[in-house]
């Protein structure tokens, strides 16, 4: 990421940022503090206006930008505890899984791992309480119930890892 700054001799303070996809965020400051925000489709393009702030608002919403009221912690997983050692755990199956096309009496995974399918998310459809002729697809997500360990061997075996 490249930011570019210059003067705007009586106005205030330009500032350019170049975003992923070629475009770039310009934000003008005001010796009034008042920020006007612009984006530019590609370095050669006219800025569109997308809002203005003023400055007390401008500093407040940095701040919020800035990460001062959240920091957000990412995790590879969360475990969600329903009491004791039983876990609630979502696996999404890969492309290239080999359950995938397998319903799930076929795969067994109750019997393996101790761990119960209580749910399959596809895509908007959601599958609960599945019986054992529910066919798994890539893409899928499972929910499953069980043991700490009975949910660590369900996500080895649908992950393949």
């Amino acid at each position: 990421m490249t930011v570019y700054e210059s003067d705007l001799p009586g106005v205030g303070k330009k500032h350019e940022i170049e975003l992923g996809d070629g475009s770039r965020l310009v934000v003008v400051t005001h010796n009034t503090g008042k920020r006007e925000v612009f984006r530019r489709p590609d370095a050669d393009a006219d800025s569109e206006k997308l809002f203005e702030l003023p400055d007390q608002l401008a500093r407040q919403v940095g701040t919020i930008l800035e990460g001062a009221y959240f920091q957000p912690v990412r995790s590879q997983s969360i475990e969600t505890l329903l009491g004791g050692e039983t876990l609630i755990e979502w696996v999404e199956v890969p492309e290239d899984s080999d359950l995938a096309g397998k319903t799930l009496g076929e795969t067994d995974l109750r019997q393996e791992t101790g761990a119960n399918v209580v749910l399959v998310q596809r895509g908007d459809t959601t599958i609960t309480n599945p019986g054992g002729d529910t066919e798994i697809r890539a893409g899928d997500t499972l929910l499953a119930v069980g043991p700490r360990e009975a949910c660590q061997t369900f996500q080895s075996i649908v992950t393949g890892e």
